[in-house]
């Protein structure tokens, strides 16, 4: 799958308290029990969710569509949702990364991967005191160019979304573990992109 490529300016942290992931988990057994009650976290996560589905495709009409879909989905398999101590949103996030996947898979067009200047920075952190790496936006385009799809997407929801290993998990419905060993290949692999694709001279 291509990719095409987005430039924005600010970015965000996600963290929960497992006090209000609890919290969250009372309000889901109501929504269970009464579709009604369902409102409470739709109204929590729309705008998250639509911001979610933006960055990856760049399209407003598409992201209320795709984020109308994600919502119906999470409605009807709501009785299958279980409580596994990560926020409600991970589940809502594996449902519209799913969403989004078979969107470009059955339109076979390009997936928008929104970079920003602190993503670099963020990036470059993760190799201190093995690497000096000259890392910028526009060599990052190029590396991002070269990954698969999943390596991608695990690279935006750990670099460009700040997310927990274990929400990353739940998104991904891998293991922890497996999203952290997964997290540091993909980082050996784009430090030899890195130097592969810098420029001589």
């Amino acid at each position: 799958m291509d990719i095409s490529l987005n430039y924005m300016g600010a970015s965000s942290k996600y963290t929960v308290t497992q006090q209000a992931i609890e919290q969250e988990w009372i309000e889901i057994q109501a929504a269970q029990k009464n579709p009604a009650a369902f409102r409470v976290l739709y109204s929590r996560y729309y705008e998250p969710i639509f911001r979610f589905v933006y960055q990856r495709t760049g399209d407003e009409s598409l992201t209320s569509d795709l984020t109308s879909q994600v919502f119906l989905k999470a409605m009807q398999n709501l009785h299958k949702y279980s409580h596994k101590g990560v926020p409600f949103s991970a589940w809502l996030f594996r449902i519209a990364s799913n969403e989004i996947a078979q969107h470009f898979r059955k339109a076979n067009k390009n997936r928008v991967v929104t970079i920003e200047d602190q993503n670099v920075s963020d990036i470059k952190e993760e190799y201190e005191d093995k690497a000096e790496l000259e890392v910028n936006i526009g060599l990052l385009k190029e590396v991002i160019k070269t990954l698969k799809p999943d390596e991608v997407q695990i690279l935006e929801l750990r670099f460009f979304e700040k997310r927990p290993f274990k929400e990353i998990a739940e998104i991904l419905d891998i293991t922890e573990n497996n999203a952290k060993v997964k997290i540091y290949r993909l980082l050996q692999k784009m430090k030899k992109r890195f130097s592969k694709h810098k420029p001589s001279g």
